[in-house]
């Protein structure tokens, strides 16, 4: 009898051993997790620039002198900001996404650009972005949303509207996420990504492996769960492989060989999964991310101008 209630003590103590280190395993996950989620989609952690501290310059300064403002209520009740630059008498629309952590002043170059073939251009701000709403970077996801509400305030206001979506890492991935929404307007003829992520989990695991030397197991799928309670979308979610799926609108794909942020390889990700039957790639050697059209301005301009020409009416 001694010897058995021995045994049962120790099976207790045992028990409560594990768990504790159970609990304390599941805190310093969630901790990890939470720490993830903070860092890279909550700007009140300090990682991301306040819009105030940009400095303006050239073509950016140019765009935000030169630009009225917009307004748009987004379907979840949060007050989203845009810049918009009409070209007199064009029914021809760049619709512009910028990328993380960034304005929509510094795509002036491309607004300038857009602007100069005779194209209005309007220049979203992202959620928690200048001076968009929202506590909480969306990567993409719920900004698909965003774009296809801008998108019907354009084609409201010009029942002749033509519509490019155009985007640059985190924008490029919202062109793309976009482009697989069954409501978008058929007012998007086209769309142009440069150098955008394969999906949410897919980019977080490069950062998590590059960053912090961390596999993805089991941090980013506790970030990943965080994300889903705080911000409303999971990583896996939040991608543009799985919306590509279901698009037939004519896709030009541009990444920079020397990319290491989003990987080169993403490029024949993104454009193997992509069900439209015109669509394009574009490979810039020597580039690193989101450097293309510094790189080799001349292919890169004349690869997207052949593209709209083709898609937009000449």
């Amino acid at each position: 009898m001694v010897k058995g209630a021995k045994g049962r003590r120790g099976v207790r103590i045992a028990l409560v051993v594990a768990a504790v280190l159970l609990a304390l395993a599941a805190g310093a996950l969630a901790f990890a997790g939470n720490y993830l989620f903070n860092f890279a989609l909550n700007p009140q952690s300090g990682g991301m620039a306040d819009s105030g501290e940009w400095e303006l310059e050239g073509d950016s300064a140019w765009f935000n002198d030169s630009s009225e403002d917009r307004w748009l209520e987004s379907h979840d009740g949060l007050r989203l900001h845009a810049l918009y630059l009409p070209r007199e008498g064009s029914h021809k629309y760049a619709v512009i996404c910028h990328g993380y952590g960034s304005i929509p002043q510094y795509g002036g170059r491309f607004a300038a650009r857009f602007y100069g073939m005779g194209y209005s251009v309007l220049a979203p701000a992202a959620r928690a972005h200048e001076e968009s709403g929202g506590r909480y970077v969306g990567m993409g996801w719920p900004e698909r949303r965003d774009i296809v509400a801008w998108v019907d305030d354009l084609a409201a206001q010009d029942p002749q509207a033509e519509i490019v979506l155009f985007g640059v890492s985190m924008g490029g991935a919202t062109v793309m996420m976009t482009a697989g929404e069954a409501d978008l307007s058929p007012h998007v003829k086209c769309v142009i990504e440069d150098c955008g992520y394969s999906s949410v989990w897919d980019e977080f695991a490069v950062q998590l492996r590059d960053m912090f030397g961390l596999p993805t197991f089991p941090v980013l799928d506790a970030a990943s769960l965080i994300s889903r309670m705080r911000a409303g979308y999971g990583f896996r979610e939040a991608s543009a492989v799985e919306q590509l799926k279901k698009t037939a609108l004519p896709m030009l794909f541009i990444h920079g060989e020397d990319d290491d942020f989003v990987p080169y390889s993403m490029l024949d990700v993104v454009y193997g999964a992509c069900a439209s039957p015109e669509k394009e790639r574009l490979s810039i050697p020597g580039a690193g991310h989101g450097e293309a059209s510094w790189e080799d301005p001349e292919l890169y301009w004349s690869t997207v101008e052949a593209f709209l020409d083709r898609h937009m009416g000449g």
